[in-house]
Order: C-alpha cells, then sequence, then structure tokens
C-alpha cells in the first residue's frame, strides 16, 4: 500500500438483510461513487442488518455513505423492521476509521461532514458518536441507542438527547442515525450449540459493562448480547471488539470458551462480520503458536491455523483475500505494489527499460531480499529432516530473524521507486513565486531525506542478519553450503547498493546535521556488511574444505 494514499474505512450499517435486492441497491450507488471501494457486503437474514465495508478517500467516502443513504431513504421503511440486532434506524450507524496516512481527526472530520449533510438533505436526526461525540455520555452508540427505534420518539423529545444534526422531530420511516469516528471494530460471534439465553449469559459474563453498572465483565472494550441464528439453527455470542490492542481476537475466543466449559455447552467455531486488520488474525496465530509450541513462520500458514482454531470456516467459507482489509485493499492496483508484485522477469525488463526508475536502489533492495532468502532456505533445509534432528532446537531460533529480513526487504523494492517519483514531483512544483519556491524548495529536501531513509531501511535491516548468519554458517546443511555463500555476497550486495544510493543524494541535503548523521550511519552499515559477509565466506569456506 501506498504510503500517500489517504485511505479511510466507512462501515455503514443499514436496517436490512433480507431483501436482495434492497441490499444490491444500496451497494450499486457506492460502487457508483467515484474514489470508493466496495469491499465486503454482509447481509443477516435473523439481525436483519446488513454491514457494508468500503474504502477510499476522506472525501469520497463522505460522499459514498451519503449515495447510500439516499438510496436506503427510499427502499427501507422502518415501521415494519424486526430483527435480532439492536437498531434506531434505517441507516443505523456509519463510523468511519483511519487506514492509511489518515488521523482520528481526519475522520471525526468525515463524521461531522457526513452527519450534517445527511440531516439538511433527508430530514433526519442525526448523533455524533465514540470519538466524535460532543458529549461523554453520546460516546458510547449503546447509550444513544438505548430504547432502540420504538423508544426514539421519547427520546427525541427529550432536550438531553436533542439530536447532534437535524430535526428532533420523530420520522417514523427513517428513525435515526449515528455517526461518529473510531477505531477498528471487530464483529465477532462465537458460536453455541446451546441457547439463546445461555450465550447472552456468556456475553454478560464476558462484556466491559456486566449485568448493572456495579459489575464489570472480565473483557475490557468489548460490547456483547446472545442470540438466536435461525438460519444456522445455533445460539451466537455477538461481541463487538472496540480496541484489538486492548482485547484482542483470540482473548474473547477463549473467555467465551472458558464460560461455555463452565455451563456445559459447546462451542463450534466463530464468525467475523465483515472485515478484520490483518494485525488481529496474526496475534491470534502467535497466541497460539506459543501455547502450543509451534513453529510457523510463513504467513498463509499462519492465517489457516487461526481460521483452524478460532472455526471462522464453521458458518461460511472464510477467505482470507475477502475478509482481512489489508488483502482486499491491496486487491486494488492502484493501492498495491507494482514492482515486489511483478514476475521476475517483468521486474528485470522494467529495470532494463529507459526510465530511471526502478533504479539501483529498488535493485539493492531486491538482491537482499534474495540473499535474505537463500539464507533462509538454507535454514529451512537443515530444520525437520531425521537427519539434521539434533539442530532442531537450534534453527527454530536461527531462521525467523533470517526470515524477517527477507520479508522487510520486499516492500522497499517499491519504496525507494516511489521515494525517488516523490523527489521528481518536487522538482517540477512551480517556481514563479518567492512563495512558490520557497515552498518547492521545503518539498525536495523532504523528499531527498525520503530517497536517502528508503537505502538507509534496507541497510539496517541486513544489519539484523550478520549474526545469525554467522551461527547457521557454522552448523547448517554442510550440502548448501553454496546457496550460503551466495546469499552472504548478495546481501552485502544490497548493502553496497543502499550505500551508493545514500551518498549520492547526501550532497542535495541542507541541513548539516542530517547529511552528517547519514554519512556516519550509512558507513558504520557497510562495515558491518563487509565484515560480516567476510566472516560468514571464511566459515563456510572452511566447512567446504574440511568436509
Amino acid at each position: 500500500m501506498s504510503g500517500c494514499v489517504q485511505i479511510v474505512e466507512c462501515v455503514p450499517n443499514f436496517s436490512e438483510g433480507r431483501s436482495k435486492e434492497v441490499i444490491d441497491a444500496i451497494a450499486e450507488a457506492l460502487i457508483c461513487t467515484q474514489g470508493c471501494h466496495l469491499l465486503d457486503v454482509d447481509p443477516g437474514p435473523s439481525t436483519n442488518r446488513t454491514v457494508y465495508t468500503f474504502v477510499g478517500s476522506p472525501s469520497a467516502v463522505v460522499e459514498g455513505a451519503l449515495n447510500m443513504a439516499r438510496v436506503a431513504a427510499k427502499l427501507i421503511d422502518m415501521r415494519g423492521h424486526h430483527g435480532e440486532h439492536p437498531r434506531m434506524g434505517a441507516l443505523d450507524v456509519c463510523p468511519f476509521i483511519p487506514v492509511n496516512n489518515t488521523t482520528m481527526e481526519d475522520c471525526v472530520g468525515c463524521a461531522k461532514e457526513f452527519g450534517s449533510r445527511l440531516a439538511q438533505e433527508l430530514g433526519v436526526p442525526v448523533y455524533l458518536y465514540a470519538n466524535a461525540a460532543c458529549e461523554d455520555k453520546r460516546k458510547i452508540l449503546s447509550s444513544i441507542r438505548d430504547g432502540e427505534y420504538e423508544k426514539m420518539p421519547q427520546k427525541l423529545a427529550n432536550p438531553d438527547w436533542y439530536p447532534d444534526y437535524g430535526t428532533n422531530d420523530f420520522i417514523p420511516t427513517w428513525g435515526a442515525t449515528a455517526t461518529g469516528a473510531r477505531k477498528f471494530l471487530i464483529a465477532f460471534n462465537v458460536n453455541l450449540l446451546g441457547t439463546k439465553e445461555q450465550a447472552h449469559r456468556i456475553a454478560l459474563n464476558v462484556r466491559e459493562q456486566g449485568r448493572d453498572p456495579s459489575q464489570r465483565g472480565t473483557l475490557k472494550s468489548v460490547q456483547g448480547i446472545g442470540w438466536w441464528l435461525d438460519e444456522a439453527n445455533l445460539a451466537q455470542v455477538s461481541l463487538n471488539l472496540l480496541d484489538m490492542d486492548v482485547t484482542p481476537l483470540h482473548q474473547a475466543f477463549e473467555e467465551c470458551k472458558k464460560f461455555a466449559e463452565e455451563l456445559n455447552v459447546a462451542v463450534c467455531g466463530s464468525q467475523i462480520v465483515g472485515l478484520v486488520p490483518r494485525k488481529a488474525i496474526l496475534e491470534a496465530a502467535d497466541f497460539y503458536i506459543q501455547k502450543e509450541n509451534l513453529f510457523i513462520l510463513e504467513e498463509d500458514q499462519k492465517i489457516r491455523l487461526v481460521i483452524d482454531k478460532l472455526g471462522l470456516s464453521s458458518l461460511s467459507l472464510f477467505k482470507p483475500n475477502e475478509r482481512i482489509v489489508e488483502y482486499m485493499i491491496a486487491e486494488d492496483s492502484s493501492l498495491s505494489a507494482p514492482l515486489a508484485n511483478m514476475s521476475l522477469k517483468s521486474f528485470i525488463k522494467s529495470v532494463g527499460s529507459r526510465t530511471p526508475a526502478p533504479g539501483g536502489g529498488s535493485v539493492a533492495a531486491a538482491v537482499g531480499a534474495m540473499g535474505a532468502a537463500l539464507t533462509s532456505m538454507v535454514g529451512w533445509l537443515s530444520f525437520g529432516n531425521k537427519k539434521f534432528e539434533h539442530l532442531d532446537a537450534e534453527m527454530r531460533r536461527l531462521i525467523p530473524p533470517l526470515n524477517n529480513v527477507m520479508q522487510s526487504l520486499v516492500p522497499l523494492i517499491d519504496a525507494d521507486t516511489n521515494a525517488f517519483n516523490g523527489y521528481m514531483a518536487a522538482i517540477k512544483m512551480p517556481k514563479s513565486t518567492e512563495e512558490e519556491t520557497k515552498r518547492r524548495e521545503e518539498c525536495m529536501q523532504l523528499a531527498i531525506q525520503a530517497a536517502i531513509s528508503v537505502p538507509m531501511q534496507v541497510a539496517r535491516c541486513v544489519s539484523n542478519i550478520w549474526e545469525p548468519l554467522k551461527e547457521l554458517a557454522k552448523c547448517g546443511n554442510i550440502q548448501c553450503v553454496s546457496d550460503l555463500q551466495v546469499g552472504a555476497r548478495a546481501l552485502e550486495v544490497g548493502v553496497w547498493g543502499a550505500y551508493y544510493n545514500v551518498m549520492v543524494n547526501i550532497p542535495n541535503v541542507t541541513d548539516e546535521g542530517i547529511k552528517a548523521k547519514a554519512k556516519e550511519d550509512i558507513d558504520q552499515f557497510l562495515k558491518l556488511a563487509r565484515e560480516g559477509a567476510a566472516e560468514v565466506l571464511s566459515i563456510a569456506d572452511g566447512r567446504a574444505s574440511s568436509d
């Protein structure tokens, strides 16, 4: 994902989960909005609610949400709405979430613009919640939604609960809408072969707000209720994980399992509604890897582990490319890494074409990544084989840092080219006035510092590999000695490439402090690379000659 692209996620929840025509019409309104990318549509017949997930620039997501609301106003009539999920309006809630190069303040701005325009255009009451709330009591969505649609006439008539935007008259066909800015919320349901009452009992035990204000559940930043899912013939503990850094996905699942066991109720998997951040899945993988003393490094295998441990495919197949938000965003070519995703042949042709980028910096990162990949391969070929069983513990320790360097270098292939393009764009900025000239110079300095930063990251990243690589050279599979030697040389070449790219850009830096620090750092990284590669090759040569 390009670092300069502004991305906000919007997750509007509409009170219709049964009519395909209505669900599709609302989705079509979003699809037709320029700059918006629909990632997921998740309808629920029992909840009679559909959760849409889409991304775009701050201005684009506001337009997309408004277009969806306009269609919903024509097609949804709340007077006949019933479902398992609490609700107060046709567009029940519309949160904005920072994803890439955006802040919570940006999303608060989106919520306020959306709320104001929605109230003005449709003449409906709109509340601000979460980080956009103007009062503490309105920060929690459940407080605003208390009493649901049926009690909304009385709520709107209460001066303490006048909406932030729009009329305080009750609109029977619409109800009311809440919009706000928040962190990524994970809607997570744990499946039970039990009753709705048992599911709700577990929800009360785990959610932060327990049975009454004086009693708290075991999980912080978690909301929850229990309900019955007709279409699956089972109960669910339905949780909203409001802050995955406070209560991660796997902790919520394990806590529900614990209380289910106390009730002698079987847990049969779980369900993620909408999308989930990659971080949440990988943290769950790390939890189970540590818990069961597993050795798994590949990301796709970690994801498979979590799908199995949480039973994420119990109700419908969990497809990572359709459920993990970063994977979904990467499907859009405008937000992906074009060089790293090329075939090797295409990348080589791109380097060899009559363009200055991709150039030496991207090649340095690519060569370094290949070198790290070779050393990682040597580690894997020294692990898991009965012949090298005595090395298993050693390889469990050595392979991860080699693999981490390989993974870390890949995105720097594109980052270097992006930095070069940023500098060229700054050079082309207008300079016809004193103000324009000053702004151009500021942008050029920022761009040149970025152009130095990327190769510096390459060199810094490789510096982490030499110690484990020396140990691998001493004990790794001797049949792979040539791969180890090529890998060490490639890593050294990668640092040399980084060195040259830093040095060619340093003269353009006007800040003498930054210039001196860059020179000192890159010299040190080159010294480590030359000495580290020489020592690895010496060890490898010694083993090869004595074999």
